[in-house]
């Protein structure tokens, strides 16, 4: 649990919060880690101690056992923890993607060019890959049947296995856009003509992604410090989107044999991408659309046979936002193509 006074001022001592991320370091946590060495936490009266997870999906559960205060996790996983422990189940209190970034990629020159041509095929995924737990909504969604389609867990890194999907021991990888894209070029591949995405973006778009969690415990016995929390990410996030250079040299700082080039490419693709949303230019970085999450959760419960379907205002806190001014909202896309509700 987290450590300190309630109460957080200049004369109190700093409160501490343990953070559990959605994997190890990297680019697309950069807002994080600026806010950490620009002072932003410190200027709340925040000490944060960051863990590395092991998926985005997973730091729900590991918020609602009680083990961190805060995490950095991923909407569609909190409804259905919602719906199995309303009463541990974290609260959203920072939308950071207003797009869900999954997507399963299959190789370029393949067969598979659209979702009803993955019927009869292989897939691999990682193990509690947060796209391949949405896998039942894509299939809704598409009208495809999951029981035609054939699924390998391996815990072997991305670099090695999208290689493996291009020499035809799979015919397709789940993952998010840019993850799978810094991991092929680690892989020396060219991740633009080598890969074709099926992303849920196109097939499933009132899905959000990763967002800021906090435990209801500490929303309930020091809502000074979330909104002190919430108030430094969002100063880093102005700023990663400022410099991004200097967002993965703060990065780098935690994860010194980081590839600097690789993860710069994955936070510029999710800066676009996930961070993208048309709505993005009206309610900017951070808030969500309570009647999208509420489709969301529809769709979620359906797919899943959920017990129940917690409300928007269950799952998201807007009380602690920034005011519309101070939000990020350069990032939407606004051209007739771009996506929409």
């Amino acid at each position: 649990m987290s450590k300190g006074f309630e109460l957080n001022g200049p004369t109190s001592s700093p409160l501490h919060l343990r953070f559990i991320l959605n994997t190890f370091y990297s680019g697309p946590q950069a807002w994080f880690f600026m806010a950490d060495d620009r002072g932003y936490f410190r200027d709340e009266g925040l000490v944060i101690e960051f863990s590395e997870g092991d998926t985005l999906a997973n730091a729900v559960p590991r918020l609602a056992d009680g083990r961190y205060d805060v995490g950095y996790g991923d909407m569609n996983a909190l409804v259905e923890l919602a719906a199995a422990r309303p009463d541990d189940a974290p609260v959203a209190v920072f939308a950071m993607h207003n797009r869900a970034p999954y997507t399963i990629a299959v190789p370029a020159a393949g067969p598979a060019r659209v979702p009803a041509d993955l019927a009869g095929r292989r897939l691999v995924t990682h193990p509690n890959d947060a796209a391949w737990r949405m896998f039942p909504e894509f299939c809704r969604a598409c009208g495809l049947d999951r029981s035609q389609v054939s699924i390998d867990v391996s815990d072997l890194p991305h670099r090695e296995l999208i290689p493996m999907v291009l020499e035809g021991r799979w015919d397709g990888i789940f993952g998010f856009v840019n993850t799978l894209a810094a991991q092929a070029i680690e892989a020396g591949l060219d991740p633009t003509h080598s890969l074709r995405h099926f992303e849920w973006r196109h097939h499933v778009p009132s899905l959000y992604g990763a967002a800021l969690m906090v435990t209801r415990s500490l929303l309930r016995t020091n809502p000074q410090a979330v909104g002190g929390l919430v108030r430094a990410v969002n100063r880093g996030l102005h700023d990663t989107v400022a410099d991004v250079d200097a967002a993965i040299e703060s990065v780098a700082r935690r994860n010194p044999a980081l590839d600097r080039n690789a993860n710069r490419a994955r936070l510029a693709g999710t800066l676009k991408l996930e961070m993208g949303h048309p709505e993005g230019a009206t309610i900017g970085i951070g808030a969500i659309d309570p009647a999208r999450l509420a489709e969301a959760a529809t769709l979620i419960a359906g797919a899943k046979s959920l017990p129940s379907i917690a409300s928007p205002a269950r799952l998201f806190d807007a009380s602690f936002l920034p005011p519309p001014s101070d939000r990020v909202r350069s990032l939407a896309e606004r051209s007739a193509a771009a996506d929409t509700r």
